[in-house]
């Protein structure tokens, strides 16, 4: 199955809610930045809270069809990316997120609101 960028990042924002992810944010960088068109950062208040997030993203979408391009720093599991290209998913320990704030990194990107993707239809 195919996702537009947008879509998939919605769905990473749904699995990541749904496991109770903490202060999730999805940022656009596609004019920024050739890296990717979308960042998702969630945090977790452990590493074994953080690999479930983890785990339950790449589960879910694997039976979408949908694998990532590579997945770092499981074994540390104070911060793990998810690479799916258009997508890269950050999880963090919380005092790794605090530490790293990726958020400031990229404050030129526009914060997408999050109700509005929790709440759009799968349809849209």
């Amino acid at each position: 199955m195919f996702l537009n960028s947008l879509k998939l990042a919605q769905s990473v924002v749904k699995i990541l809610d749904s496991k109770k992810a903490q202060d999730i944010q999805a940022i656009k960088i596609r004019n920024l930045t050739i890296v990717s068109d979308y960042f998702i950062i969630a945090s977790a208040t452990s590493t074994t809270q953080v690999k479930a997030l983890v785990d339950e993203v790449d589960y879910r979408l694997s039976e979408l069809g949908i694998k990532p391009e590579r997945i770092e720093g499981y074994q540390s599991a104070s911060w793990i990316i998810l690479d799916y290209l258009d997508v890269v998913v950050h999880i963090f320990y919380t005092q790794t997120r605090e530490f790293y704030s990726l958020e400031r990194l990229w404050a030129d990107g526009e914060k997408l609101e999050l109700d509005n993707l929790l709440n759009r239809s799968e349809l849209d």
